[in-house]
């Protein structure tokens, strides 16, 4: 396992927040007493990391007192443990130090976190691993462009945090002649493996094969980089991935790559949880409804040109 842990947020005595320190102090009794304040240790806020295009956006929020109050006291006192995998830009990726996640997942755990006014720390799992850790306990949540779908359900509880849809990867120019699913049978396909894009993978393997045309030769893998480098040595002539992913990528020229558009594949990504905590997915589902009222949420979006994904509300276990 390559985990990968944030800073934690200190936890100290009674701070205020100034340009020099760079950092928030949350009253742990939310009473403002003085005598209080002296006896019982403050939460300071960590600041975003300083490669992180929504910093500004995360540094400002302040933690909403009434959520603060009702999140779990596992978060009061170990802070919010949550679990991505990191290397699937823009929505997960690692700064220049390469042990420090940003991108949207992480910038929104962290907002989730400032807004309960809890530490949080961010693991790097590979996706197989995920939801399996969260039901032990491992991790409170996974957010890792995870689509929330009714077989999923089975397992976490889900808060769905953006829409989004799928696409094809191919090398540069095309060479292949691949416009869509159809194109597909008789080639061989680089997929995630156990997420949507592989779902959508054997869909279309199945169509070709019901067309009695040759098989697509599925190829799967544990995240996404090494899927996509299928395409770029030429294994495979197409990877099945997410559009904002894919888009992400195309976009570098140095990879040499190109987005195909996948029509009617959008569908909701979720924040799972485990099913019996009702307290927190209640805190979650609050924080998030929370950062969608006061425009934090399409300012983070917006950081990472991702506002084409935004949700109007939090819902649960939206994916059907």
């Amino acid at each position: 396992m390559n985990t990968r842990i944030l800073t934690m947020l200190a936890v100290g005595g009674l701070l205020t927040a100034t340009a020099a320190c760079g950092a928030q102090s949350l009253d742990a009794g939310g009473s403002g007493d003085s005598g209080a304040a002296a006896s019982a240790p403050a939460v300071v806020l960590d600041q975003a990391p300083a490669e992180e295009k929504a910093a500004d956006v995360i540094n400002a929020i302040t933690p909403d007192q009434e959520l603060a109050a009702k999140a779990p006291a596992s978060l009061k006192s170990g802070g919010l443990k949550v679990v991505s995998s990191i290397g699937y830009p823009p929505m997960e990726l690692y700064a220049s130090d390469g042990k420090t996640p940003i991108g949207f997942d992480p910038a929104l755990a962290r907002a989730i976190a400032r807004k309960l006014g809890v530490k949080v720390t961010i693991t790097d799992e590979e996706f197989n691993s995920q939801i399996p850790g969260v039901l032990t306990g491992r991790y409170d949540f996974v957010i890792s462009s995870m689509s929330d779908t009714p077989e999923r359900q089975g397992q976490v509880t889900f808060v769905d945090y953006v829409q989004a849809g799928a696409a094809l990867l191919v090398k540069k120019g095309n060479p292949a002649g691949i416009t869509g699913p159809g194109d597909l049978c008789g080639k061989t396909v680089s997929v995630v493996d156990n997420g949507s894009s592989m779902e959508l993978a054997e869909s279309y393997d199945a169509a070709c094969k019901k067309d009695g045309k040759p098989a697509a030769d599925i190829l799967k893998f544990p995240g996404d980089t090494e899927a996509m480098l299928q395409v770029s040595n030429g294994r495979a002539q197409a990877s099945v991935t997410d559009y904002v992913v894919a888009a992400y990528k195309a976009a570098d020229p140095k990879l040499a790559m190109e987005a195909i558009s996948l029509d009617g594949t959008a569908s909701p990504w979720g924040i799972g949880m485990k099913p019996d905590n009702k307290q927190l997915i209640d805190s979650v589902k609050g924080a998030l409804d929370s950062l969608i009222k006061s425009g934090e949420y399409g300012r983070l979006l917006k950081a990472w040109n991702l506002d084409a994904l935004a949700v109007e509300s939090a819902v649960v276990n939206g994916g059907k």
